[in-house]
């Protein structure tokens, strides 16, 4: 199974951290994150990657080259003009005849790929989309009405609970083919395409460590967590 990783982003909320480096290039401990990433895949024997880069490019092939050195192989689609989270697809459409896997590059998790392969083969969908749990307090009395405007309910502070994105999806390569050639192209765009013309689209939670570091509190606590987790 084949994994594509979108790499491709200028992650401009990091600023000024990502002046000199890819958002993928941003260490955490003691190795870039794209770099726990990839041992993840491979640990789940997942071996064959493509990055899809776009923004420093050159910095993340001249580290990782072909992936020998981490016991895998990567081969590199550069996007000449930025064509978001899933237009990068319509570039190697062609290297993807069967099932493969599509993360974004920036995420530190303890999922368990292996599991998450299992579980989409046995699905029979076209696509598994991964969550995760958040919460949220509102910092407000939150009021509820009658359809009338009466008073009903009061909640002081409510926490909301919610599933998000985790930025990690099973495919089939049927959903190509609903991927427009070189156009800037998001996937949440994509995914509710799929969803309108009736492709099954299924979720998987997923309960465990999951952190995107795509702003600067979130990269800071990554540092931290590193440090005092044993989670890759």
């Amino acid at each position: 199974m084949k994994a594509v990783i979108l790499a491709g982003g200028e992650g401009r909320r990091l600023l000024p951290y990502t002046t000199v480096f890819p958002k993928p290039m941003m260490p955490v401990g003691q190795r870039p994150i794209l770099e726990i990433i990839l041992s993840q895949l491979k640990a789940a024997g997942i071996t064959d990657i493509i990055i899809a880069a776009g923004h420093m490019e050159e910095l993340i092939r001249a580290f990782f080259q072909d992936g020998q050195k981490l016991g895998i192989s990567i081969r590199y689609s550069r996007e000449e003009a930025p064509l978001g989270t899933a237009g990068p697809l319509s570039l190697i459409r062609h290297q993807l005849p069967d099932t493969f896997l599509l993360m974004n590059g920036d995420i530190l998790t303890d999922l368990d790929f292996a599991r998450l392969v299992e579980h989409h083969s046995a699905s029979q969908r076209e696509v598994t989309l991964v969550l995760a749990r958040r919460s949220q307090m509102v910092d407000f009395g939150v009021v509820h009405l009658a359809p009338t405007g009466e008073f009903e309910s009061w909640d002081e502070k409510p926490v909301v609970q919610y599933v998000v994105s985790a930025g990690i999806y099973m495919m089939e390569s049927s959903v190509l083919d609903h991927v427009p050639d070189n156009t800037f192209f998001n996937l949440p765009d994509l995914i509710t395409s799929l969803n309108t013309k009736g492709l099954r689209i299924k979720s998987y939670i997923h309960e465990g460590y999951w952190l995107d570091i795509g702003r600067p509190s979130d990269y800071e606590k990554a540092c931290a967590d590193s440090e005092e987790l044993s989670l890759w």
